[in-house]
């Protein structure tokens, strides 16, 4: 099944609906792999959190498969990888596939990589506040007790009613 769809047509001047030329030099990248062990950074999401998880074990690649229904704004690309532990992960949940080693691989080890996730989740500076957990957690229980069924009967909250994190 790989390698039977045709590389969609790019408009580069669209911006990033598709994903842009790179991507296809090393999906063949990928292809050429094929039986290989390799080593994936994947992206995981949650109501609240989105990571890079970087595994310390080496996958066998199977095969590159064409994803039938690609869907730019969720974030759903044109392929599947396959691996011997049973799983097809779309390559939009992947940040970095590489050989050797799975930490800080070498720049000839890298068969394909998103940028992008890479510098936003993986490489950016990260600040952690007692503010920014706060602002964090009143936002997420919002959003919990706006979904509560029967509103009228849970008390008004308002930030001077939810307790302060002490230093």
């Amino acid at each position: 099944m790989s390698g039977l769809s045709p590389r969609p047509d790019i408009d580069e001047a669209s911006g990033e609906v598709w994903p842009g030329e790179a991507y296809w030099r090393q999906i063949e990248q990928l292809r050429e792999a094929v039986g290989r062990q390799i080593y994936l950074a994947e992206v995981r999401s949650s109501e609240i959190n989105l990571s890079v998880t970087i595994e310390n074990r080496a996958f066998e690649l199977l095969d590159v498969i064409d994803f039938p229904r690609p869907d730019p704004a969720r974030g759903l690309f044109p392929h599947l990888l396959l691996l011997d532990d049973g799983r097809g992960i779309n390559m939009g949940q992947i940040a970095r596939v590489s050989f050797g080693r799975p930490f800080q691989p070498e720049q000839a080890d890298i068969l394909y990589q998103d940028a992008n996730l890479l510098q936003t989740l993986l490489y950016c500076e990260r600040s952690l506040s007692r503010e920014k957990v706060e602002a964090v957690s009143r936002q997420a229980l919002g959003e919990m007790l706006a979904r509560t069924p029967g509103p009228e009967q849970l008390p008004a909250v308002t930030p001077d009613r939810l307790p302060r994190i002490e230093e």
